[in-house]
């Protein structure tokens, strides 16, 4: 099986064009171990689709399938375009979370920034959440897959690696979440780091940045309808928001390297 690693910020897959196999699971597991595989956060199939240009599948590193992956989606405009899959650089992407829009920015024929329609938000109010030694208040936003957002003083010094896994397996969220830890550092300008359900601190999350954003706009400490500049530990991303709460998002997408899978 060839498959091709690609990131964007650092949130780093393996992409493979075909059907999904049976053990998906356990090969994505596999592969994703960074000691034992060729490490990533996990891997994305892309296949032929009925209802738009193409499909993609997210498995993350513990064998579990996401519905949505903002950095991986950049990634899949990158590869189809540049393996010749297709000529157009407006695509059509279904996903669990529904059909994505891509717009594909080119210089010199190949793929650097790809901005993503990636549908409406939804902000619920802010909820306390109970920890092993305390409590944190957080604002619960879905952007096609579920978010914590969880705004902080200093994102430098928050504590991911320990909350965010008791935020992924909160009772409050039966199906797991995804927990961001955000700054106001400037006028629309966030510092955001992220536990990622399934695969745990990661570089980047597209979704999350999304829902930081949203979560942002909703409290009126960045503005509707401008460019909000997300900065995560693995690079920056671009955030616009409408009134509607309709979320536009634009970053980098990079390959890696080519591998094979031996079976």
């Amino acid at each position: 099986m060839h498959f091709t690693k690609m990131q964007g910020l650092g949130n780093d897959y393996l992409y493979v064009y075909g059907d999904t196999p049976p053990d998906i699971a356990a090969l994505s597991q596999r592969m994703s171990n960074r000691h034992f595989g060729a490490g990533s956060d996990g891997m994305i199939f892309i296949s032929h689709s009925p209802i738009a240009d193409f499909k993609m599948r997210i498995f993350n590193a513990d064998g579990s399938e996401a519905k949505m992956c903002g950095n991986g989606i950049r990634c899949v405009g990158k590869y189809v375009y540049e393996k010749g899959y297709t000529e157009k650089t407006n695509l059509r992407i279904e996903t669990l979370s529904g059909i994505k829009t891509l717009n594909l920015r080119l210089i010199a024929g190949k793929v650097k920034q790809v901005s993503v329609d990636m549908g409406r938000a939804e902000v619920s109010k802010d909820i306390t959440v109970p920890l092993e030694n305390g409590e944190i208040i957080c604002t619960p936003v879905s952007v096609g897959n579920p978010h914590a957002v969880i705004f902080v003083k200093n994102a430098e010094d928050a504590a991911v690696s320990t909350i965010g896994p008791q935020m992924e397996h909160s009772e409050l969220f039966p199906g797991g979440v995804n927990a961001e830890f955000a700054q106001i550092i400037g006028e629309n300008a966030i510092r955001m780091r992220v536990w990622e359900r399934g695969s745990g601190v990661t570089l980047a999350c597209g979704t999350g940045a999304c829902a930081v954003a949203s979560a942002a706009v909703s409290k009126g400490l960045c503005e509707f309808d401008k460019p909000i500049t997300v900065k995560l530990d693995g690079g920056m991303l671009e955030i616009t928001v409408s009134r509607e709460y309709k979320v536009t998002m634009t970053g980098p997408a990079e390959t890696v390297y080519e591998g094979d899978i031996v079976c």
